[in-house]
């Protein structure tokens, strides 16, 4: 009696570990490779799950296991993986030149809009891209240059079709709490961040109706889940992704994909610089009520700036978790509508989906 108990304990071991090691293949295959049907796939896992139980039940020995491995081994060469689509020199508008120069390196045809067309961004551009790749200059709060680029770029194009709208270019602004935080910031984060999105994205949306192309919008961690000290930019943010779910269903109709993607930090240099930040506490301290000023004291006042020293040292340098989501969104036959690069971006958005009140 103990030698059978011995053996089902040995058996049993044994399968346990046979799931973690094919379970933990088949899990990173599917993350890695981006599962088209999310239903047929966790059916698969669950009739893989019912089989082991089965195996286990009716064959516990080695001939048992052999089986269970063996079908573990077709599920992992038949799961279905995400159809793509090539590149085949596909437009692809951009604001910001971050993602512009490895998009070139792909094949795709690139319009880099950029704020000072004469800038070290865009002479290095200009120096490493290929003869594809066009810069615009741009500004997303300006109207008149929206337009004038809707133009240049519809002219460039002649009668190609314009396949995606990247709308990347943000700002963080200054870091306070939301009561310190000055109206003026506020909304030039909603201006650059949001209005400016909204517009470009209106003024190209008849060329994507016509290609029934993509129009993605990079977000931030900081528009899904309220961050202390962000209220400017995480709400700019947060208006940027519902506009993006929003767009998802009514550009739907006309076979247009709209993603959100919400990366976690990475070293972009959104924070600015020590001379900027001199300049916004200044102004932040100058528009203060003295009652305000006193609350709050103005040491707290002053080491904000220390929280945008330290921005780089708990920021992403590989910036590959973006350029791959952004591929993907660009290239899937059904893309996601929500991507999360970097990391634990999904993690702290599921905790807040789970818990809004921590």
């Amino acid at each position: 009696m103990v030698f059978y108990h011995s053996e089902v304990d040995n058996s049993l071991l044994i399968y346990a570990s046979a799931t973690l090691l094919y379970g933990g293949t088949i899990l990173y295959r599917a993350k890695k490779n981006r599962v088209e049907k999310a239903i047929p796939f966790l059916l698969g896992i669950l009739l893989l799950f019912a089989l082991e139980i089965l195996c286990f039940a009716t064959l516990r020995n080695y001939l048992g296991l052999t089986l269970f491995a063996l079908v573990c081994l077709v599920f992992c060469i038949y799961t279905p993986t995400q159809a793509m689509l090539p590149v085949d020199h596909k437009a692809v508008l951009i604001t910001g030149h971050e993602l512009a120069k490895y998009l070139d390196h792909l094949g795709f045809t690139v319009f880099a809009t950029v704020l000072n067309d004469k800038g070290p961004g865009a002479e290095t551009l200009k120096k490493t891209c290929s003869e594809r790749l066009s810069i615009l200059r741009m500004d997303i709060t300006n109207s008149a240059q929206i337009k004038e680029v809707y133009l240049e770029v519809k002219r460039k194009l002649q009668n190609a079709d314009l396949w995606g709208v990247i709308n990347n270019a943000g700002i963080m602004g200054y870091i306070a709490d939301g009561e310190l935080l000055p109206m003026r910031s506020y909304k030039q984060c909603m201006d650059v961040n949001f209005f400016g999105p909204v517009e470009l994205s209106k003024t190209f949306l008849p060329l994507l109706r016509k290609s029934k192309g993509r129009l993605i919008n990079i977000s931030s961690m900081a528009g899904g889940i309220p961050m202390p000290r962000l209220a400017a930019y995480g709400a700019s943010k947060a208006a940027l992704s519902m506009f993006s779910g929003v767009m998802r269903q009514e550009l739907s109709k006309w076979g247009i994909k709209v993603v959100a993607i919400h990366p976690s930090g990475f070293r972009t240099g959104i924070q600015g610089n020590p001379e900027l930040w001199n300049k916004e506490e200044q102004n932040l301290l100058e528009n203060l009520t003295p009652d305000v000023k006193k609350d709050y004291g103005e040491d707290y006042i002053e080491s904000m700036k220390t929280v945008l020293i330290h921005i780089p040292s708990f920021s992403a340098s590989d910036f590959s978790p973006v350029l791959y989501d952004v591929t993907h969104a660009l290239l899937a036959v059904h893309p996601h509508g929500l991507y999360t690069p970097g990391k634990n971006a999904y993690k702290y958005l599921l905790i807040f989906c789970y818990s809004p009140l921590v």
